[in-house]
């Protein structure tokens, strides 16, 4: 049976309350323009939140392009990850960056969370 891909509710943050609480965990992992905050959810699977500001991207067609490359990137690789809330933020300033390295650093993020051992994230 092949895995479903589609980012369906059950698999969003949603409320104020539980980016809060991902926020306040403190547990980070960092790239160049994006920071991804994580901590254990105690549901059967990985769930996304996304923080794009103004301040880094200007123009809503930016923004827009930003959370569906993390979309897109969470949904490939959402079967690999651990069962954590997530918060992908954008922190700097993209400048002149494609979307090709864009979705490359967002994967090698995620990938890293992957990766990330458990005495690191208990």
């Amino acid at each position: 049976m092949a895995l479903d891909r589609r980012l369906r509710r059950a698999h969003k943050l949603r409320k104020a309350r539980e980016y809060s609480a991902v926020f306040a965990q403190r547990r980070r992992l960092a790239s160049e323009h994006f920071q991804l905050g994580f901590r254990s959810n105690g549901l059967n699977s990985a769930r996304l939140g996304i923080a794009v500001g103004k301040k880094q991207a200007h123009h809503a067609a930016l923004r827009n392009l930003v959370k569906r490359l993390c979309r897109e990137s969470f949904r490939g690789l959402r079967g690999d990850l651990p069962c954590y809330d997530i918060v992908l933020k954008l922190v700097a300033p993209l400048g002149r960056v494609d979307r090709a390295e864009l979705r490359a650093e967002l994967d090698s993020l995620l990938a890293k969370l992957r990766e990330t051992p458990d005495r690191l994230v208990a």
